[in-house]
């Protein structure tokens, strides 16, 4: 038996990837750019072992088996079995791409409610795949065929996906452009509105809009184009503030289009409203002050659940002012509120406190992470795998969050 397991990061955009121009490849309408975020608070795992002596390929996720037959992890199994039919084992004679397949996988966020999940746990199936079967090289390419946006889970730090031009979409990778320090302590929190699965699908809800949405089109065609050009700009002065106003712009105009879509996807809701016009009242105070470089800035993927930068200079001081907004249940308590990274409650000054709504809510979120930038997928040892080391079958079967 050969096994490998592996834990790959969330990566959350600050330019959109909302549609295909090829549904079967996944290509992309437009090139995306994103932060990987640490995997302290925020990861998939995946074990994968093949043995001569396993029956059948199977699959488990999140304690559940699976069938297998879900094209998009075929076609990334198929992929990286071609690429190793071109090597063997050192020193090995044994035909181990005949050997069938266990992989066993969980997350430990939760799955389809607009957390990048896909993203993570595709990028972990390829990276686990490509270290059993000594698959070398780019793998961001094969992770684009499981989910769009697992291809920049390959990296850490701010990644570029390449829409590519080429139809067989062998241009359609992902390449880091910045590492994970490129802008130093910065913070990132994850305001979960709702954990449970979204009613439209990401997948779903991209098809629909590039059938009906006129907006999309100027999206894809001159907005898009104008904003990333702008934010490479900014990352590569370090350009907080610009950075800031283009990330919120562009997260707005997906959720419009989205909007502008017949039916149109909502996904964001009253909660998430609530949470960015925070997030735009604390700049405000933050630019007549001339703190440019200690503005927050929101970004929403398909879903209600904003997920905010936050520059470490100010995360004292505005973690303080989200929990004097959006407080916890009777029933939470702190540590079950706000996880990941502890921060200092601080006295906050009038300016802040006057703009806290008087009919501020406990439990309008289901729980907050606070998280860091982090780095790209990463191999555990032996002690950690999810499969038994004699079996291959899942050492645990319970349901994982």
């Amino acid at each position: 038996m050969r096994s490998v397991t592996c834990t790959a990061p969330v990566n959350i955009a600050v330019i959109k990837y909302w549609g295909k121009r090829d549904e079967k490849l996944i290509l992309p309408l437009n090139d995306s750019i994103s932060f990987t975020l640490s995997q302290d608070q925020m990861c998939a795992t995946t074990a994968v072992s093949i043995s001569p002596t396993f029956t059948e390929d199977k699959f488990w996720l999140n304690g559940k088996e699976e069938s297998l037959e879900n094209p998009r992890v075929q076609n990334c199994l198929k992929e990286v079995r071609r690429r190793a039919s071109k090597r063997k084992f050192e020193g090995s004679d044994e035909d181990f791409l005949s050997w069938h397949v266990h992989i066993c996988s969980a997350n430990n966020f939760p799955t389809a409610a607009g957390l990048a999940s896909s993203a993570a746990g595709y990028a972990c199936l390829v990276f686990a795949l490509g270290q059993v079967y000594g698959v070398e090289g780019d793998l961001s390419s094969v992770a684009r065929q499981g989910s769009g946006s697992a291809c920049r889970s390959i990296y850490g730090g701010l990644v570029r996906w390449h829409k590519g031009e080429l139809e067989d979409g062998t241009d359609s990778v992902a390449r880091p452009i910045a590492s994970a320090d490129h802008f130093p302590d910065l913070r990132v929190i994850i305001c979960v509105a709702n954990a449970g699965r979204k009613k439209v699908g990401s997948t779903e809800g991209m098809k629909r809009t590039v059938q009906t949405s006129r907006l999309m089109q100027h999206r894809v065609k001159e907005s898009v184009l104008l904003r990333l050009d702008a934010i490479m700009e900014a990352i590569k002065e370090k350009d907080w503030s610009s950075f800031c106003d283009l990330t919120m712009a562009d997260s707005n105009e997906m959720h419009a289009v989205c909007q502008d879509t017949f039916p149109p996807c909502v996904y964001m809701n009253d909660t998430s409203h609530s949470v960015s016009s925070l997030v735009h009242q604390y700049n405000d105070i933050k630019e007549s002050q001339g703190s440019f470089s200690q503005k927050v800035c929101y970004t929403f993927d398909a879903g209600p659940n904003a997920c905010l930068f936050v520059p470490g200079v100010v995360i004292d001081e505005f973690m303080t002012l989200l929990l004097r907004a959006f407080p916890p249940s009777a029933s939470q308590n702190m540590n079950d509120y706000v996880r990941g990274h502890q921060t200092q409650t601080m006295p906050v000054s009038q300016a802040y406190l006057s703009l806290l709504d008087d009919e501020c809510q406990a439990g309008q979120l289901k729980f907050i992470v606070h998280t860091k930038v982090g780095e790209g997928p990463r191999v555990l040892d032996d002690s950690a795998t999810l499969l038994d080391a004699e079996t291959g079958m899942p050492k645990v079967t319970n349901d994982s969050a």
